[in-house]
C-alpha cells in the first residue's frame, strides 16, 4: 500500500461538531477498503482564494492515510458523491531523498 495526502475543504456552514463526525466518516471509509489513517490535522477555517459554490471560506483538514491501490477510484468516488466536501487533493506521499 501506498501512501498518500488528503486535503479536504468542508463547507463553513457547518459547526466544528459536525465537521469532526464528516473527518470520523473519511477515516471509517479509509478502514472499510483495508487501509489505516496515520495521522489527520484540523487547519481550521480559512479565508478561499475564490469562489467555490457561492463559499468565500471554508473548513481545511490534511489526512495522511494508506490505501490499496485498486480501492483509490471507489475512495474519490465516496469522497465526491459528499455535499458538504467543497473541494478535495488527493495526492501520492513520495520518501524524501536524502542529500
Amino acid at each position: 500500500m501506498k501512501k498518500y495526502e488528503l486535503l479536504t475543504i468542508f463547507k463553513p456552514n457547518l459547526d466544528a461538531e459536525e465537521v469532526d463526525k464528516l473527518i470520523e466518516r473519511i477515516s471509517a471509509v479509509v478502514v472499510e477498503f483495508g487501509g489505516s489513517v496515520e495521522s489527520t490535522d484540523k487547519a481550521g477555517r480559512k479565508k478561499l482564494a475564490y469562489e467555490i459554490q457561492n463559499f468565500r471560506d471554508g473548513y481545511f483538514s490534511t489526512s495522511i492515510l494508506s490505501l490499496p491501490a485498486d480501492k483509490i477510484a471507489e475512495f474519490k468516488r465516496q469522497l465526491r458523491l459528499n455535499d458538504n466536501i467543497l473541494r478535495t487533493m488527493f495526492l501520492e506521499v513520495s520518501a524524501k531523498a536524502s542529500v
